[in-house]
This record gives C-alpha cells, sequence and structure tokens, in this order.
C-alpha cells in the first residue's frame, strides 16, 4: 500500500467472475506522510483511503468483468459505514460483489475487514468508459501484473492480449 500515490491495494488475492466477487489484500504502511497530519501522535488511516480502497477493489472487478475492455471510475457511494479506526501495519482485505452490470455502470457492494471485522463497507457506482488511449491502457495493465491479477479468470482473447500487453 502507497497512500501517497493512491495505490491502495497491495494484491488481489481471488476474483471469480461467474459469482461476480473479487478479494484483494493490503497492508497499511507503518510510515507516511499521510500521517503526519491524519493525526500528529495518533496515526489513523483516513476515511476517504478506505473509500478509495472499498473503490479500487470494486474498479479491479468491474474492469475484468468486461476482459478490460473498459476503465472503470468511481461515480458514487451509497451507505458508507466507517465502523473502526485502521492503525499503520493493519492488514485489510477487500471483498466485493458486483450487483449489476450495464448502460455503461456497474453497482457493487464492497467490505474492508480487518482481523476478520468490518472495518468499512459500502455500495458503490462504477462508471465504465473506453480507455483514453492505448498508453493508459498498458499502464493500467502493468498495475494489474504487479497486483498479481489473476490474467487466466478472463477470456481467452482478452487474457492473451492483457498478459502480452
Amino acid at each position: 500500500m502507497r497512500l501517497e500515490y493512491f495505490q491502495l491495494l497491495d494484491r488481489i488475492i481471488d476474483i471469480d467472475l461467474s459469482a461476480g466477487t473479487i478479494r484483494t489484500e493490503a497492508v497499511v504502511p507503518m510510515e507516511s506522510t499521510v500521517f503526519e497530519g491524519h493525526f500528529p501522535g495518533y496515526p489513523l488511516m483516513p476515511g476517504v483511503l478506505l473509500c478509495e480502497t472499498m473503490a479500487q477493489t470494486c474498479g479491479w472487478l468491474s474492469m475484468a468483468k468486461l476482459n478490460f475492455t473498459r476503465m472503470a471510475f468511481l461515480a458514487g457511494f451509497k451507505d458508507v459505514k466507517l465502523r473502526t479506526f485502521v492503525t499503520p501495519g493493519a492488514e485489510l482485505e477487500g471483498h466485493g460483489q458486483l450487483l449489476h452490470e450495464g448502460s455503461g455502470f456497474t453497482r457493487l457492494r464492497c467490505q474492508i475487514t480487518c482481523g476478520g471485522k468490518t472495518v468499512c463497507d459500502s455500495e458503490l457506482s462504477m462508471r465504465l468508459m473506453p480507455f483514453p488511449d492505448d498508453t493508459f491502457k498498458t499502464m493500467v495493465l502493468d498495475r494489474a501484473k504487479g497486483l498479481s491479477f489473476p490474467f487466466a479468470v478472463l477470456e481467452p482473447a482478452e487474457s492473451t492480449e492483457a498478459n502480452n500487453a
């Protein structure tokens, strides 16, 4: 997890496109400039970054569902609950569930847990748009590889394209 670069996931643990689910993991860094202001002497992971962690979990599921033919952008949250504080060193697990896909949007349910306990949850909407250009798509696919994205779950033609990018 690199808070300053909005890289809030360390790994994609599992993705099941037929069930429409994804699991991700991340470890909150022990030190970050974010903690210098949030809060001095009492570092806490900002709630907005927990929301972004949910968005990134659901974004990977949304893009995988469409074989990376479109980019997922956060469109909205509904019923966000921040249930407890998250401190440096916490090991987080994301659980995303696709509720609906169509008309250029996905609607998903996401939960972030720590030690089996829910730290936050929400329903999210993602807007699905074409990648701005091939360079951007290549950057996204490289990031997917860095997260150990299981490309084997994709349709064969797209899986081959993604692995060659």
